[in-house]
């Protein structure tokens, strides 16, 4: 076991390029972090020197601080994390240090030191340290060599003020900003494969998300939402999920199909949707939908039916797959977690009353003309009524006055 205190230390990139501001974003993730951290034994975290520092209680084993890391890296914002020690500003100490992180680096034949000091009032220079340190890595490791170009291992010492860290292992985080930096957005969250990769796109840029499902309740049974409820339980590890508004669509979708054109039904199901929705954001704060849509990918996500399902709603409505194919979201749902469970099979509303030739190229003109017949806002009424509210573990989601 190790004589020295575990620490992770937390980098950030685009946090470190804010103004005025970055003060805010910093804090923002530090709150983050230290609530999603809480299963672990954290004694506390600190900004310094351009990054923050999770530091580990005494005697906590490399395993612990590991899965520590490996959580850290998956929160918005973070850039990357680095396992290692605190330790006292002395060179044979930081040298001693050095030796044990590397010693869980992992397999390796080549390394380099990367030492900075961040306050002068240490006398031995960054040139210096790399030369002292370097050496006595090298002896401690015969037959690793040491490798200034791209090596496997880099080990980093980092002097600030009243001590010195340095770390061995790192491993690249998802970037972005700190979710509850970017204000909130209402996403519809269905049980497949996009839409938990869109809506963690956007708590990726910072947003607070809430989820809105639409169950085929009750003309279908209840599955698709226990995937639902799968699929927040991987995002909320990472604080990407909020809530989740379940809306049982199923009566509503019947009255559709048993009344509008049914090369229609698709358009008109998602604009009732998307009422719902915005209704629903509204309550919540949120200043945006979000949809899992891609271009193309289907008969509703044509350019012509986006158009017309976006004039149902005034709020705007961002698609952050809109451009990208289904091999990469495929791809981007397995790094995430939830590929698994949204390949499982679910009646849901999406697939519910489906007509055999659905438009391809609706016109909103006889969309409104068919629509009209229809109960519509007594509809949105009822169905944001009748919503059930779950919540999930996202440090940065504060509920607005009088919500459920």
């Amino acid at each position: 076991m190790t004589e020295f205190q575990r620490i992770c230390l937390v980098h950030y990139h685009e946090i470190g390029l804010k103004g005025h501001n970055r003060s805010t974003f910093e804090m923002r993730l530090l709150k983050n972090l230290e609530a999603l951290l809480k299963p672990f034994p954290v004694v506390t975290i600190h900004r310094i020197a351009g990054r923050l520092c999770v530091f580990l209680r005494e005697g906590c084993d490399w395993q612990t601080a590991k899965d520590a890391a490996d959580l850290a890296a998956q929160v918005p914002g973070v850039a990357r994390v680095s396992c290692g020690f605190k330790c006292e500003r002395d060179l044979d100490v930081m040298a001693k240090a050095a030796i044990d992180a590397m010693a869980e680096a992992g397999d390796f034949d080549s390394f380099k030191v990367a030492a900075r000091r961040n306050h002068t009032d240490f006398a031995t220079g960054s040139m210096d340290m790399n030369r002292i340190i370097g050496s006595a890595l090298a002896g401690a490791y015969p037959g690793k060599r040491v490798q200034m170009k791209d090596p496997d291992v880099t080990v980093g010492v980092e002097v600030v003020q009243n001590a010195a860290y340095v770390y061995a292992r790192s491993l690249p985080g998802v970037g972005g900003l700190p979710v509850g930096s970017s204000g909130t957005v209402a996403c519809l969250l269905s049980s497949g494969i996009d839409s938990p990769v869109a809506l963690w796109r956007l708590a990726r840029r910072g947003a607070v998300c809430v989820g809105v499902h639409f169950s085929g309740r009750p003309q279908t049974s209840d599955a698709s939402e226990f995937l639902v409820d799968d699929i927040a339980r991987v995002l909320e590890r990472t604080g990407c999920i909020a809530r989740v508004h379940t809306v049982p669509f199923g009566d509503c979708q019947r009255e559709i199909a048993l009344s509008a054109p049914p090369p229609l039904r698709i358009v008109m199901y998602r604009r009732l949707m998307f009422k719902v929705a915005e209704r629903i954001a509204q309550l919540e704060g949120a200043g945006a939908l979000v949809t899992g849509e891609s271009l193309g990918q289907v008969a509703s996500q044509t350019l012509d039916n986006i158009r017309c399902t976006d004039a149902a709603v005034e709020m705007p409505v961002f698609r952050p797959l809109i451009g990208t194919d289904k091999l990469e979201i495929i791809g981007e749902a397995e790094r995430l977690g939830t590929f698994e469970i949204s390949s499982q099979d679910a009646p849901d509303c999406c697939t519910l009353f489906m007509p055999r030739a659905p438009e391809t190229h609706a016109k909103l003109p006889v969309v409104l003309e068919a629509e009209a017949a229809l109960p519509v806002e007594r509809w949105v009424e009822e169905l944001v009524e009748a919503a059930e509210v779950r919540d999930y573990a996202c440090p940065a989601y504060k509920p607005k006055r009088g919500r459920r």
